[in-house]
């Protein structure tokens, strides 16, 4: 690839995410200051968490106050401690990898898989060691993670699995939920999420024993039973009735968020699908439902311009995109020289994620469309 100068003049400005609140979001909200129930106590927690739990037909869910505390949670919740393994995918959000760094365990990385982009099956085996304790899965973008394979590997060799489904809220594996199909689930529902409630989170459950020692840990170590007794070290990890009180207001529409996150992933398809010479659309495996938290295309050989200024070239004509995660073996806190991660790097290095969100138009589609076009006949 080359690189070029252009200059352009944007006509419009479309956002890569833009939150929607089109349902009780205010009335509820207004509920709870009128009544001042605004911190972590009030009706809307409770609801909230069992809706959810119901939405992923899951046993119960437990709130957090962030995606990457409920991963944090999900991992102490299953007993993880100083120096064990736990096996991740390198291509994902730091969120994943930071979180078992916080229980001193050592993220290993494992490879993608290149039409999904979720780990590998295949390449689990060669990283498992003694000190393996479990995995966690990331379906990434919105589309599910192979979860057979990966579950029998695990029950094999006895280990945990969560699943991060931060990007997957109603994504379905052979037509069952994620968040549901493992040990635990987490999601995330920060402000460019399908449903959010600015900051916050949630971890799925079915068993009642860890439900309650994730409850636990998520209040600060607090017993349930003997208010301001402490058996444990805990963490402030609780969700605000007011965050709850967005996301119970979001679940409410979450069947409409996904309709339309797929009305414009299939406005994308059909007008990108002239450019299959130069970019690769998102792979749906005839297992998965894909949600497209993100629609992402990758650059091939034929684009004459480097993945980064294609970007700021976009940018350029109003539009903003970002780039397919940076694997994690080449962050400085992770970084892996010993082992090969080609897939992803591939990936990382020629992957956009364009404007994709509830607000988005058909003609907003085509008006990026048709940037891509001209850029990919540059």
């Amino acid at each position: 690839m080359k690189h070029f100068n252009t200059t352009a003049v944007a006509t419009r400005k479309i956002p890569i995410a833009c939150p929607q609140f089109r349902g009780n979001e205010l009335k509820y909200v207004k509920e709870c200051l009128e009544t001042t129930w605004i911190s972590s106590i009030g009706r809307f927690i409770p609801q909230f968490e069992h809706e959810f739990a119901r939405f992923c037909d899951s046993n119960h869910a437990i709130s957090a106050n962030s995606g990457t505390s409920a991963l944090h949670l999900a991992l102490l919740g299953m007993g993880v401690q100083p120096d064990d393994e736990i096996l991740i995918p390198t291509l994902t959000f730091v969120a994943t990898a930071n979180a078992v760094k916080y229980c001193g365990a050592r993220p290993v990385l494992i490879d993608v898989e290149p039409r999904t982009m979720n780990i590998d099956p295949q390449r689990i085996e060669e990283k498992i060691t003694p000190r393996t304790r479990g995995m966690i899965v990331v379906h990434l973008y919105g589309h599910p993670a192979n979860m057979d394979p990966i579950l029998e590997i695990a029950k094999r060799r006895g280990l945990f699995v969560i699943e991060d489904a931060a990007e997957a809220h109603g994504a379905l594996y052979k037509g069952r939920k994620v968040g549901g199909l493992a040990d635990i689930g987490t999601f995330s529902f920060f402000g460019n999420k399908i449903m959010t409630t600015g900051e916050g989170g949630m971890v799925t459950v079915g068993n009642e024993d860890l439900r309650d020692r994730i409850q636990l840990f998520r209040g600060q170590g607090m017993d349930p039973n003997r208010r301001y007794w402490f058996p444990q070290v805990g963490y402030n990890y609780r969700m605000t009735n007011i965050q709850a009180a967005i996301g119970l207001a979001q679940l409410e529409q979450i069947d409409s968020h996904l309709a339309c996150y797929r009305q414009v992933a299939e406005w994308y398809r059909r007008y990108l699908a002239p450019l299959a010479d130069f970019i690769t659309l998102p792979f749906v495996e005839p297992w998965a439902h894909h949600v497209y938290w993100m629609f992402n295309v990758i650059l091939r050989l034929k684009v004459r311009i480097e993945r980064d200024q294609f970007m700021a070239m976009l940018s350029e004509q109003g539009i903003e995109t970002r780039p397919v995660f940076y694997p994690m073996h080449v962050m400085p806190p992770f970084r892996d020289t010993q082992s090969s991660y080609p897939v992803a790097d591939a990936l990382a290095q020629n992957g956009i994620s364009l404007p994709t969100h509830v607000a988005l138009t058909e003609e907003d589609v085509s008006y990026i469309a048709d940037r891509i076009r001209s850029l990919c006949n540059f």
